[in-house]
Formats: C-alpha cells, sequence, structure tokens
C-alpha cells in the first residue's frame, strides 16, 4: 500500500513540473469544465456544484492523508480534457456570483460585428426580366428536379405492377407531371370534402376544371405511385436497417436536397433570422413522427426551419428523423441551430432569434466566435445561466420590473408581465428607455391603460421572433396537404408547399423593387395553377389540337445520313406493344418520338389514347 502511494505522488509531482514549465494551458475548474461538456449534454444540466466557488479559485481538494485516490482521479480527467494549444478551447461562460441589476443601472451592449452578407440581401433573380407564377414556381421545382421525380415514379408503378396491382399505368412525363401539382394547387384553392367530388358531374358540388386536365383514375395512379428516389437504391438503403449506414430519410432526400438548395439560390436574407420547429401532420407509422403538446398540430413529423423575421422565406430547413444512434456533444438544439447556419453561405453579422428550445450560453458564445448575434428566451436550469443571486424577481414583484447581469458577451434579463421573462442576448444593452402599454386597474379600480417599461431584448425578441410562424402561416392559407399512409408523399406535398410560398415571397419582393402592386396570394397562386394546367383563367385548353403535328427530329445536312440521323424509339410501341421502334417523326406540341409509317400510324393511336385519358370520368 505504502509503494503505490509513493508512485501516484511521484506522478504527480512530475505534472505539477509539467505546469510550472508551461507546457499545459489549462487550469484544473477550466479541465473539469471541459470534460463536463464531453460526458454531459450543458443545454439541460446544471453544475451545481460550482455554485459557491468563487472565480479564480482552484477546486482541487486540500493536501492530506486521503489525497492519493481524488488526486489520481482529478489528475486522470486532466489528461483526457486537455489540449497543448491554447486556441483549440472553445469560449466558455465567464461565471460570476453578482447580484441582479435594475433598469436604473446603466447598461453598455458589446460591439456587434459588422453586417457582412455574400450577397446583396433580396431575390436573386434579374429584376430587367418579366416572370410569370410558374417561372418563379420553377425556380424552386425545376424541370430537371421534375424529371428525375417522373424517372423514379415510372419505376414505383412498374415494379407496384409486377406486384400484381390493377390499375391502368402509362408513364409520366415532365408536363403531366407539372398539371398534377397544378391540380393539388386547384385542390388548396377549392376546397371540397372527398377526393372524388372534384370529378363529380350532375351534382351540387360538380366542379368542371378538374376533368378537363386528368381523369381521376389518373390523378389517383400519380398519387400512389410518386417517389421522389429510385426504388432500386431504396432496396439498398433498407439492407442497412440497424447499422449506421441507414438512412432514414432516403426516400425523401433526393427531392429535399433540391429544394433545399434552390430555397438558398435563389433569395438572400436580411439581417434578422429567427430558427423554429415546424410540424408537418401526419400519423404514419414512422419512426421519425413525433407529438408536441404545444403545436397547434400535435403529430407529425418535425423540421427545424431557418427563415426571414421580416418576410417569412424558408431559407433552411433540416428534417428531425429521430434519436440519433450515435450520442451528442453539446445536445439536439445546439446541432440543429449549427446545422442550419451556414456561414460560406449567408456571411456574418447576422441576428439570430429563438426561443427557449435552443437557447443555451454555450450555443450564444459559439455564435459570438462566428460573428453571428443571438438573442432569445431561456430556461433557468441550462447550464451557465445565473440562479440563486441577489435581488431576483419574486412572484410579488411589481409589472414592469427589469433585472439583468451581464457577463461578458452575455446579457441576461428577467422582466415581470404578466409573469416572468427571461430573455438571453449578445447584441442588446439591458434598458434604454422602452415601455409597452398594459391594462391595469387604477387606485379607483377601474380599468386604464398604463405604460411599463421593456427591457430592449423583449422588444427586439417579440418584433423578430416570427419569421417561422409567418411562413407557417402562408403555407396553411393554401396548403396542399392530403392525408396519405407513406410519410415521404406527406413531405413531398409539404416541399410544394415550400416553393410555392417561396415563389410568391420572391414575387412580391421583385414587385416592391420594381415599385408595382404585388398580385394577392390567391391571385398568385391562381394563376399558377392555370399556367401548370395548361389552361387560361377561364378554363380554355392553351394547347389547340392544330400544333399536333409530326416533325423530324433531325434536320441532316448529308444525304447518307436522312434514314439514321436523330432517331429515337417511338413511345407508343415501347408502352403498348413493348418492342423498339426506331423513328424519325416526333409531335410538335407533345415533343414526343413517334412511328409515322403506313402500315403503323403510332401518331394517330397515340394522340386518341391521351384524348381519352383527357375524358370526365362519370363515377
Amino acid at each position: 500500500m505504502l509503494r503505490t502511494l509513493n508512485v501516484r505522488q511521484a506522478v504527480d509531482l512530475f505534472i505539477e513540473v509539467e505546469e510550472q514549465e508551461g507546457e499545459t494551458c489549462v487550469s484544473p475548474s477550466e479541465s473539469e469544465s471541459e470534460c463536463d461538456d464531453e460526458v454531459e449534454d450543458p443545454s439541460f444540466v446544471t453544475d451545481d456544484k460550482r455554485d459557491d466557488e468563487q472565480p479564480g479559485t482552484s477546486t482541487a481538494p486540500a493536501r492530506g492523508r486521503g489525497r492519493g485516490r481524488g488526486r489520481g482521479r482529478q489528475r486522470g480527467r486532466e489528461k483526457r480534457c486537455r489540449s497543448r494549444s491554447p486556441c483549440d478551447r472553445s469560449p466558455q461562460p465567464h461565471h460570476s456570483h453578482a447580484a441582479w441589476r435594475t433598469e436604473s443601472e446603466p447598461d453598455t451592449a458589446p460591439r456587434v460585428s459588422r453586417f457582412m452578407p455574400h450577397r446583396p440581401p433580396g431575390a436573386q433573380v434579374d429584376m430587367r426580366s418579366v416572370y410569370t407564377p410558374k417561372d418563379l414556381f420553377q425556380l424552386f421545382f425545376s424541370t430537371a428536379t421534375v424529371r428525375t421525380l417522373c424517372k423514379n415514379t415510372n419505376k414505383c408503378a412498374a415494379i407496384q405492377q409486377e406486384m400484381g396491382k390493377k390499375y391502368n399505368w402509362a408513364d409520366v412525363e415532365v408536363d403531366e407531371l407539372y398539371k398534377f401539382v397544378g391540380l393539388l394547387m386547384y385542390m388548396a384553392l377549392v376546397s371540397l370534402p372527398c377526393l372524388q367530388d372534384y370529378w363529380k358531374q350532375n351534382h351540387i358540388l360538380s366542379v368542371p376544371f378538374p376533368a378537363m386536365v386528368m381523369t381521376r383514375d389518373r390523378f389517383r395512379s400519380l398519387m400512389w405511385n410518386i417517389h421522389p428516389s429510385d426504388p432500386e437504391e431504396n432496396v439498398i438503403n433498407d439492407r442497412k436497417k440497424g447499422t449506421p449506414d441507414h438512412d432514414k430519410l432516403f426516400r425523401a432526400k433526393p427531392l429535399m436536397d433540391e429544394i433545399r438548395t434552390a430555397c438558398q439560390a435563389h433569395y438572400h436574407p436580411r439581417k434578422e433570422l429567427a430558427v423554429d420547429e415546424r410540424m408537418v401532420a401526419t400519423k404514419a407509422k414512422t419512426g421519425m413522427t413525433q407529438y408536441m403538446k404545444d403545436k397547434p398540430t400535435k403529430w407529425g413529423i418535425k423540421l427545424f426551419v431557418l427563415a426571414e423575421s421580416s418576410s417569412g422565406y424558408t431559407v433552411n430547413f433540416s428534417v428531425y428523423s429521430g434519436k440519433s444512434s450515435s450520442a451528442s456533444v453539446h445536445g439536439l438544439s445546439y446541432d440543429a441551430v449549427m446545422d442550419l447556419i451556414q456561414p460560406s453561405y449567408l456571411g456574418t453579422g447576422y441576428h439570430i432569434y429563438m426561443d427557449n428550445f435552443y437557447t443555451s450560453p454555450k450555443l450564444f458564445l459559439d455564435l459570438a466566435s462566428m460573428k453571428y448575434g443571438a438573442c432569445g428566451t431561456y430556461r433557468d436550469n441550462r447550464k451557465g445561466c445565473p440562479r440563486g443571486r441577489g435581488n431576483a424577481l419574486t412572484p410579488k414583484s411589481e409589472r414592469g420590473a427589469v433585472r439583468w447581469i451581464r457577463e461578458g458577451p452575455l446579457l441576461f434579463v428577467k422582466w415581470m408581465d404578466a409573469r416572468e421573462v427571461s430573455v438571453c442576448s449578445t447584441i442588446h444593452p439591458a434598458f434604454s428607455g422602452e415601455v409597452v402599454q398594459r391594462r391595469a386597474k387604477d387606485e379607483d379600480g377601474r380599468w386604464a391603460v398604463k405604460e411599463i417599461p421593456c427591457p430592449t431584448p423583449v422588444m427586439a425578441y417579440n418584433k423578430c421572433m416570427g419569421g417561422v410562424d409567418l411562413s407557417d402561416q402562408l403555407i396553411q392559407y393554401y396548403s396542399t396537404h392530403r392525408k396519405t399512409a407513406r410519410w415521404y408523399q406527406t413531405l413531398f406535398l409539404h416541399f410544394v408547399d415550400i416553393a410555392a410560398t417561396n415563389a410568391y415571397i420572391v414575387h412580391c419582393e421583385m414587385s416592391r423593387k420594381q415599385q408595382v402592386q404585388p398580385m394577392t396570394h390567391k391571385n398568385f397562386l391562381t394563376q399558377l395553377v392555370s399556367e401548370l394546367c395548361g389552361v387560361d383563367k377561364t378554363g380554355t385548353p392553351n394547347n389547340r389540337s392544330s400544333q399536333h403535328v409530326p416533325v423530324a427530329i433531325a434536320t441532316a445536312t448529308d444525304a447518307s445520313q436522312k434514314a439514321t440521323q436523330g432517331r429515337r424509339a417511338c413511345q407508343r410501341c415501347q408502352q403498348v406493344d413493348k418492342k423498339r421502334n426506331l423513328t424519325p417523326w416526333r409531335c410538335k406540341s407533345c415533343d414526343v418520338p413517334l412511328c409515322v409509317i403506313v402500315d403503323r400510324n403510332c401518331f394517330e393511336e397515340w394522340h386518341m389514347l391521351k384524348k381519352q385519358q383527357q375524358t370526365p370520368c362519370c363515377k
């Protein structure tokens, strides 16, 4: 026993000599703090042991008979957490034990980073050009994106038919899928109790427009088979279930990545941004379905959204896929904000507003080191937040009472309104003389309007926090959401809503720059539906039958190549006869290769089949 104690003493002496020579840059108290960050989630755990410590004092135990085991554990923690580079340490909150101050005491706001966006804020389009609602929608739902969607949908339908599904199917093309999306938006504008009601005839609920675009059975078959990802790759991903390589969002990821990239490419946000959750309603049996009792939509898939505070434009979003197999170092809320904030795209100097689910001193200090300001409500039990200080608010405090503490760049403010409000900020002073009006009883017992002081961070939070709520409001006005058992189809419909809403916000931005009156939201979507479905606002088709004429696919300059140049596989022969026949002819309007020869007129048969599919369904 004596020999073991001497060895530990020798190890302690060796480490003390190293510290005196400057080979380490971490004090024992700082090392323990950093170790706590690695072991625990600092967003939800409070280190109560440090409440009684004074700044600058060491947490090492006193020398004595039992110091061997305690100092050995402490030195072990130092070795695991020690960094030999002073730049490796992330900023930590400066803990003091000063009492709360009042609004009568002056406060100086920290120096705010200069606002330097990577692009001029606003719509990133040519302001001199004229954009129709369809042009703006195609910025987010591009032709290339829809073409990939068509290819994967056709593969999914072929697999379903091989499995014995009994319904007619013809491969969907880009124009038809745009018409399908247009009908989804029409159903958001004109609400009927049931899907079949849109194709009813001679009925009080009859509407003529959907039957002019496509039949009911064709719409339902497209809705059943719409698929953002490649079904063959889905099988490979499903084999990885239970391993870290399995991607829960694989079926929606191709379209999700395209929409997210387009949202960032065609608009650059202004200085104030908001981070919040968004629920997409579904009760599909999937591990990603969440329940949030405080949200209007309680069951659904949760999205973390970054939106512009002034317009509600969806800048970035991520889908929460459930608890990760790997433990998070700083917690889910910290990771969600850091995933949404991309300095390479945004620039620096932005102000981020968030609620108490995200706010933590660790997050705010890291954002400050990235030259981002932050403001948000906070929970008292978060690690690093002040607790147990003198002169704090009590339930009997007068309405309008203000208390604040500044710890370096972090400002903690408490304000008594109907209840206590707690806000943390790195960009505001504590109080600048702002007041708000509240109704209260006077001395005679009568209700009167009274002005009470309000802290600056609370005023800014109330003004700028509603970006995601504004985005949700615009989406819910005319949402394409429909009940479906497939979660990826639910996300597909939500991505359509994001694209349509962002397109409308870009239209308003362009109209403001051009000093013209923008269309209302309803009129914008009405025109978008008519353009996607290929009709005018009266319901008359824009494409006349006279435009369906056969033309040569390619014009050969060499007489020896006239019979072979530009030949493509006939669409009708592939789908109906299951044969591959090459033809030099295509339809001018449909851009579909079709045979036009003496014994096989696929051109006529193809258009007769299309005309039959467009006839109204009487069911």
